[in-house]
């Protein structure tokens, strides 16, 4: 079977290197292009998924998008069975799902039809659930709309940030994979209709989205910080100042919200109901420190307002 994969951030390289290790015939690799970095934006850095497919000596495709007839000759010229997908970051056209002899599949962080979209654990989290996992679904024209071949569920740890999630559903998700993939070379793949009637959304997390609202409990407000964590980082200000929060726990202490409650190891800020103990914050042009640090060097005091 000659797979062509696509994927480009650090949680689609644990399935890449499953594929590798399992010796399936990667033919070629599709991702996003090189992008600036730094501080003049002189300097390129190649994604993850390119540097892992040039160490093991694959064709790298790099189009801006996916579309147009260069790029579908030079994906035909792999002449791929298969098609992988693995937080690409684009959506793909009728055209690029038909080639592959064998269709595509995709490697979606959630236990669909919950979470379609392209913040899948972001949102698993904001909503308090407990559980999530991965699937492996046939792709169609929809958004994560496709039949389901396989699932893998995983707890959610009561303080797990989405960056430790995410970290532990890549590793699932190559897993997972090599599992759907055995089924369907081995003959014994039965895709599973997704339930409409249980389909949630996960739409793409925006700066906005992430700001703190004090006026709400302490519990949803714990969830938005760890849901945020590490990117874009839950965020309020301070003195018209921004300042991202991290590290967040709900407390039964009460005080206005937006209020500082106490100062020390934790940050303590009153909210709706209850209010929020947090362990680190990131001021306006810092690094990321712990609240402790940031309490001696005497960057907020009891009594201050965040808004």
């Amino acid at each position: 079977m000659r797979i062509v994969f696509f994927g480009t951030p650090e949680f689609a390289v644990p399935s890449l290197r499953a594929l590798l290790r399992e010796r399936y015939q990667v033919v070629g690799v599709v991702t996003q292009p090189d992008r600036p970095q730094g501080r003049s934006r002189s300097a390129l850095v190649a994604p993850p998924v390119k540097r892992e497919a040039l160490a093991a000596h694959l064709p790298v495709l790099q189009p801006t998008r996916p579309l147009g007839d260069v790029f579908l000759a030079g994906l035909k010229r792999l002449e791929p069975d298969l098609g992988v997908v693995v937080a690409y970051g684009h959506i793909l056209r009728a055209e690029v799902l038909a080639l592959p002899r064998d269709g595509m599949i995709n490697v979606h962080a959630s236990l669909l039809p919950r979470w379609r979209g392209a913040a899948p654990i972001q949102h698993a989290i904001l909503a308090g659930e407990t559980e999530t996992g991965v699937s492996i679904m046939q792709m169609d024209a929809g958004l994560d709309s496709g039949p389901v071949l396989h699932k893998a569920a995983t707890p959610i740890g009561p303080e797990e940030t989405a960056g430790e999630l995410t970290g532990r559903l890549a590793e699932l998700g190559a897993g997972a994979l090599v599992d759907a993939l055995s089924l369907m070379t081995g003959g014994f793949a039965r895709p599973v209709p997704q339930d409409p009637r249980g389909v949630t959304l996960a739409p793409k997390v925006d700066r906005d989205g992430a700001r703190i609202d004090w006026r709400r409990d302490a519990a949803s407000l714990a969830r938005q910080v760890r849901a945020f964590d590490p990117a874009p980082g839950a965020w309020t200000t301070l003195a018209a100042a921004p300042l991202k929060l991290f590290g967040a726990v709900p407390t039964a202490a009460a005080g206005e919200p937006g209020i500082v409650l106490a100062t020390g190891d934790r940050l303590v800020v009153g909210c709706g109901t209850g209010a929020l103990a947090l362990r680190e914050v990131q001021p306006a042009g810092r690094t990321r420190l712990s609240a402790a640090d940031w309490t001696r060097g005497r960057g907020i005091a009891a009594g201050d307002r965040l808004a």
